[in-house]
This record gives C-alpha cells, structure tokens and sequence, in this order.
C-alpha cells in the first residue's frame, strides 16, 4: 500500500472498546506502516505502563480533590465563604472513586500479591492503615459539611481536611514511586498485562463506563464550584 492510500484510510469504530483493546487493535491496524522493530518497542513499552499508567492517573483525580481540600481550608482560615457542597463533592468524589475504588482494587489486587512475595510488607501495611484512616476521616467530613453552622463546626472540618491532605500526600507518593514500580518485579509481564485487564472490566462494571472519565468530570465541577478550574490562576507573575 502507498504511504498517501495508508494516510487516506479511515479511522475505524472504536465505540464501546475498552481502552486496552482499543490500543490493541490500533496497534494491529497501524502494524503493515511500521518496521518490525520498531513496532515490537512500541507494544513492549504499552504493556510495561498500563495497569500502573491508570493506577497513577486515578491518583490524579485524588490530588485535585487536595487541591479543592487546600482551598476550602484557605478560605476558613482566613475567614472567608465557600459552598459547603463543595466539601460534600469532594468527599464524595473520595468516597466512591479512591476508597470505594481506587484502594479496593489495590487492597484486593496489589497488596496480597506483595505480601506473598514478601516485598515491601512494612510499606503495604502502612498504606492499609492509612486507607482505614482516611476512610474515618470522609465519614467526619460528609457529617460535619452536611450541617456546618458555628465556628466550631468549621474549625472541625479544616482540622479534618488538613489531616487528610497530610497523609494522603505522602501516601500517594510513595505508591507512585515504590509500591507500583515494584509491581513490575513480582509478577511476570503477561500477569500485569492480564491485570490491567481487570482493572478495566471492573471499572466498567462498577461506574457503568469509563470510570476514569466520569470522574474527570466530577473533579473539574468540583473545582469550577470553588473557583480553582482555571489553570491560568496558579502561574507566579
């Protein structure tokens, strides 16, 4: 096939695929434009980033949500108004996408598979505990946002927020740079990439789509509910 019939064949249906499968039949697709070589780099490197490429981006979602925390803090410290819904979405978002989620699936599919390799135990315990704990502390915040009313009920909330931020900064980082570079030394290549597999349907199953999607969402109304959404306002002049 000519390289100009290659650039002029259409783009077909994907709807409905599941990312993985989708980048599988792309790269099938695309297989007759490219060098052997370079195409067997290309699939090597995909299936080395996947199942941890959307653990790390869900972490995403979780730091944004921080992010709204730190303002709705900001502005009860220094006494200014914000729309307690706005704690009640952000811990909702928490709630059902990172701990009912996000820490089920690692809770279910990561830290057993650590724990009989004997790797990173102290580390997976740690992580558990603060899941536990970050879970106690949702549970405070979607109570107190649902009736603030006197200082005191705001002093709470911050006080809860700030402790949340405080552990799952860290937490989140050392997933990212430890716990999930680590995966790739426990299990062999075709059992992370079946992983990634099951992280897919089961995030299907569970938000009845692409949860990841769905939640982007929820996370940029959050922030345009605080007035945070704009990029733009963050950048030092």
């Amino acid at each position: 096939m000519a390289k100009s019939e290659l650039e002029l064949q259409p783009v077909p249906e994907h709807a409905g695929l599941p990312r993985r499968r989708f980048v599988a039949t792309l790269t099938s697709a695309v297989a007759l434009a490219l060098p052997i070589g370079s195409l067997g780099c290309r699939e090597k490197e995909e299936e080395n980033v996947s199942t941890n490429e959307d653990l790390m981006r869900e972490h995403g979602i979780l730091k944004r949500v921080l992010l709204a925390y730190e303002e709705i803090v900001r502005r009860i410290h220094s006494n200014q108004e914000f729309p307690p819904q706005a704690a009640i979405d952000g811990a909702t978002i928490i709630r059902k996408f990172v701990e009912d989620y996000h820490e089920k699936l690692e809770e279910d599919h990561l830290f057993p598979r650590f724990r009989k390799a004997g790797k990173q135990t102290d580390l997976i315990n740690t992580l558990y505990n603060q899941h536990q704990a970050g879970r106690r502390i949702t549970d405070r915040i979607l109570a107190t946002a649902a009736s603030l009313k006197t200082p005191e009920d705001h002093s709470l909330l911050a006080n809860d927020l700030v402790a949340f931020n405080r552990m799952y900064a860290p937490h989140e980082a050392r997933e990212d740079t430890i716990l999930f570079p680590e995966l790739h030394k426990i299990i062999l290549p075709h059992e992370y990439d079946s992983l990634g597999e099951q992280f897919e349907k089961i995030e299907r199953q569970t938000f009845g789509g692409d949860g990841f999607d769905i939640y982007v969402d929820k996370v940029a109304a959050l922030e345009k509910e605080l007035g945070i959404y704009d990029l733009e306002q963050f950048t030092p002049h």
